[in-house]
């Protein structure tokens, strides 16, 4: 029967000694590479040199995951997740840097599995933080090339994780919406208003999905709020009227136009809207008011000249059916300013159908036959 030796025995035994010995000094190296590594960073030292730090951190901890013992120590996981995770942040290699980002992602699951009391939490956390900005920048490229898809999906992970950063809110919104996401980009946008943003954008954005959704009211509370926190804002105020318009709240678009001009004096648009909402009323005498106001900001404003003449011939009807000795007269007046408005629009914009035809029913009932078959003859040349 054979014997083994004493110096067999302790040879063995010093073997396997070291062995384990050698792993848990790569953890311990790869530990230290993270002290080493802040010190470069608050000595503001050059990417190069921090990541020849993070190359040894990085052996290290990959020798120690492929030990059988150190490989289930969560530790070994948190620290190269860390470790790759700020790589893909300061590579300025591409490629790189997104395989060190996969790597991070990969750790980071592994050291959230083993680290049952939370032991590393610090270093997986730090880690995420960086993976989320690798993110970031990897979601910004893909917006930039409009690769919305992907920007979308990188960009709600990022939000997710920074839910009070109204930018990332704001873009992660725009994201969606350019791949008709409406549900989702209305979460964005409506975590930014949340958040403090004041942009009125921000308001017209989340109204023009309400109203792509059919919710109405929404979209016409959410202008309000807009308004209220950029009082007389021209954008949000028009879009504002347009949608009172649209939705035939015409007393409450009246008023705010009213409001509006006190402040805004210079804005033939509105001037004109109010124009057309009186005219809407028979209000002939005060829809004239605004659109002359409307035409002394601009002379050329087209539609303004063209509703004139309309206001005009209404209140040339209106006469008719009076009972006045005088109607006639009233008559003829409104008639005439009808046609010179009319003119003034159709010199403007001569390819106008509606406003030939105007002139057409003008001319009929002064029975002037030839300038009847004159515009007859433009029409047909259409």
């Amino acid at each position: 029967m054979s014997k083994i030796s004493f110096l067999n025995i302790t040879l063995l035994v010093l073997m396997t000694s070291n062995l384990a010995f050698s792993q848990r000094s790569q953890v311990q190296i790869a530990r230290n590479s993270i002290g080493k590594l802040h010190v470069a960073i608050n000595a503001k030292a050059e990417p190069a040199k921090q990541l020849g730090i993070l190359g040894e951190g990085i052996k290290a901890s990959e020798a120690a995951q492929s030990d059988r013992k150190t490989k289930k120590w969560p530790e070994t996981w948190a620290i190269k997740a860390y470790l790759s995770s700020y790589i893909s942040i300061i590579d300025a290699d591409e490629g790189n840097a997104d395989k060190y980002y996969t790597l991070a992602i990969d750790a980071i699951d592994s050291a959230r599995r083993l680290d049952k009391f939370q032991a590393n939490s610090r270093l997986i956390d730090a880690a995420i933080y960086n993976v989320n900005i690798r993110k970031q920048n990897k979601a910004n490229t893909a917006f930039n090339n409009n690769d919305f898809a992907n920007a979308y999906k990188l960009l709600k992970d990022v939000s997710d994780f920074f839910p009070k950063d109204t930018v990332l809110a704001i873009n992660t919104a725009l994201a969606a919406q350019n791949v008709q996401a409406y549900d989702n980009a209305l979460v964005y946008f409506k975590r930014a208003k949340d958040n403090g943003v004041k942009n009125p954008v921000l308001f017209q954005n989340l109204s023009n999905i309400y109203v792509s959704k059919f919710e109405n009211e929404l979209a016409i509370k959410t202008l309000e709020d807009g308004i209220k926190l950029n009082p007389y804002d021209a954008n949000l105020t028009n879009s504002y009227i347009n949608l009172l318009l649209d939705n035939e709240k015409y007393e409450t678009a009246i008023k705010i136009i009213e409001n509006t001009l006190k402040v805004d004096s210079k804005n033939k648009l509105l001037y004109f809207l109010y124009g057309y909402l009186h005219q809407n009323n028979s209000n002939y005498s005060t829809a004239e008011l605004a659109y002359n106001k409307a035409l002394s900001i601009d002379e050329n404003y087209f539609d303004a000249l063209y509703q004139m003449g309309l206001a005009y011939v209404g209140s040339a009807n209106t006469a008719l059916k009076s009972s006045g000795q005088d109607k006639s007269q009233k008559f003829i007046s409104f008639i005439n300013r009808a046609e010179i408005a009319l003119l003034q629009a159709h010199e403007i914009n001569q390819n106008d159908k509606s406003t030939v035809q105007l002139l057409i029913d003008i001319y009929t009932r002064k029975n002037r036959l030839d300038k009847v078959q004159e515009l007859k003859s433009k029409l047909e040349e259409f």
